[in-house]
């Protein structure tokens, strides 16, 4: 049997992962996990969709008789579609927030943060993974975009996919953002529905900001799901002809161009996301 020399190199039977794989297996695993349990509960995710495509189809068709189309430069369904759209993001992102908390009291989150990886990394992966969920759900609701007068443009899909992408990131680290803070799903309910409703009302998604009090102007200035919603609007009317993105937010008498709210929205959603972050830090 010959043997080898005592000084001849041995290559290592595998390489030690480094630190940013670590950190980027956890964010996969993260994700992932929200991928099995979208995939798990069909049901659930149908009746999230059920809701909004009954007010696009019920309450956009029953508006569209009484609202004249030379009011807001498209039929109501078209002009409430982007709400719509807004709307189905919402849920599933909002209930990144909800599981955050229930992983706290269930004890799992404490198992999780014994992992070897940053405690921002597990948000970032939450918040990663409800976005991507998210953005799926709302997807399913760009088929309907034939239904309120929209064209099956690749373009315009493609532009307001990436403006639903936005829109689920701020929400879902804004929804976080509440998570860190608080220790029981019911009092994330009470706070939620003190916060996003004057949000929602406020987003321009069911009639044009024009038409409210001059000082609720300034409150939907603050709104970020306000310019998420002009975004989506201003897809449209990039691609529809005798379009036009009528009754969003505007500074100076303005409407903001598009890039400058998708990096409003953006901002948004990376400044909560970072103080959920700082606060995930601490948690205990």
């Amino acid at each position: 049997m010959t043997t080898l020399p005592l000084d001849t190199p041995v290559a290592p039977s595998a390489e030690r992962p480094t630190r940013l794989q670590h950190e980027l297996r956890a964010i996969h695993a993260l994700i992932y996990r929200d991928l099995l349990r979208l995939a798990g509960q069909r049901a659930h995710t149908a009746l999230m969709l059920l809701h909004p495509v009954l007010y696009l189809l019920i309450l956009g068709g029953g508006l569209a008789a009484l609202i004249p189309s030379s009011s807001l430069g498209v039929g109501y369904q078209t002009y409430l579609y982007p709400g719509m759209l807004m709307m189905t993001v919402q849920t599933p992102a909002i209930l990144v927030g909800i599981r955050l908390i229930t992983d706290r009291q269930s004890g799992y989150l404490r198992e999780l943060l014994m992992a070897p990886v940053n405690r921002s990394t597990l948000l970032l992966g939450s918040c990663a993974g409800g976005t991507l969920v998210a953005t799926a759900q709302g997807a399913v609701l760009l088929s309907l975009a034939g239904v309120v007068g929209l064209p099956y443009d690749p373009l315009l899909l493609a532009l307001l996919l990436v403006g639903m992408v936005l829109i689920s990131f701020t929400i879902t680290a804004l929804a976080l953002t509440l998570a860190v803070s608080l220790r029981r799903p019911e009092a994330f309910h009470t706070l939620l529905g003190v916060v996003m409703m004057p949000l929602l009302f406020l987003s321009g998604g069911f009639f044009p900001l024009r038409s409210l009090p001059g000082w609720t102007h300034v409150l939907a200035a603050a709104n970020p799901l306000a310019y998420g919603v002009d975004m989506l609007r201003g897809s449209i009317a990039l691609r529809v002809p005798n379009s036009a993105a009528v009754g969003g937010v505007e500074w100076a008498g303005r409407q903001l161009p598009l890039p400058v709210e998708a990096a409003l929205l953006l901002i948004s959603g990376a400044g909560a996301l970072m103080w959920a972050g700082h606060r995930f830090k601490k948690l205990e």
